[in-house]
């Protein structure tokens, strides 16, 4: 039996065509199948591992935590390992991961994970202080008691004084006594009844002397 080459050129071109179709959708499921973007998320750090990415395009990662911009759209080749920080927390933060792979869509990626709060970073209630700031304020009543009482000794002080002030006057009262008893009002007329006495005395002498004259 002769089989036409007509034949063998179509069974040749359509063989070629299939090893060529095959290798393409190996070379393409290659890095299609490699893309592995790894994350993992603890209380205080989110850690990245996305590798085995086509280095041919570009591709991009955010990193958010309850919204907010943890990790800001960043460009990366064939892979990114990185380690980010995350702020204190005194609650479960809500943190976000997007992936947009440059060769295709179906091969991004969007994942969730939550970020617990470290032991023993929970944050002190604040009430015991300032329950202790009311017992302060009557602490401060006997600190005004000594301030208004100290007039009262000043006052008493003055009035004694001025009430015994008359009493320096009584020994003046008192002197005119003392020098009444030196003199009497009876002096004058005590000497004038001398003085009296004497000149009778000497008018009744002269007149008996002027009798015993006569009579010699």
């Amino acid at each position: 039996m002769t089989i036409p080459r007509r034949s063998l050129r179509a069974a040749g071109t359509l063989a070629a065509a299939a090893v060529v179709g095959l290798t393409g959708a190996v070379l393409t499921a290659g890095p299609a199948a490699a893309h592995t973007p790894t994350w993992d998320v603890t209380c205080t750090e989110v850690s990245l591992h996305l590798t085995a990415y086509n280095d041919k395009v570009t591709n991009q990662v955010t990193v958010t935590v309850d919204g907010k911009d943890l990790l800001p759209t960043e460009t990366f080749g064939k892979g990114l390992d990185k380690t980010i920080d995350l702020p204190a927390h005194d609650k479960v933060l809500t943190v976000r991961l997007v992936v947009k792979a440059g060769d295709g869509a179906q091969f991004s990626k969007e994942d969730t994970k939550q970020a617990p709060v470290c032991e023993g970073d929970t944050p002190t209630p604040t009430v015991t202080p300032s329950e202790t700031t009311p017992s302060e304020k009557p602490s401060e009543k006997p600190s005004e008691s000594p301030t208004t009482a100290t007039p009262a000794p000043s006052d008493k002080p003055s009035e004694t004084a001025s009430s015994s002030a008359p009493a320096a006057a009584a020994p003046s009262s008192s002197s005119p006594d003392l020098a009444e008893t030196g003199s009497s009002s009876a002096t004058p007329i005590i000497g004038g009844a001398a003085v009296a006495v004497l000149l009778a005395g000497g008018g009744i002498m002269w007149s008996v002397r002027k009798r015993r004259t006569a009579q010699h």
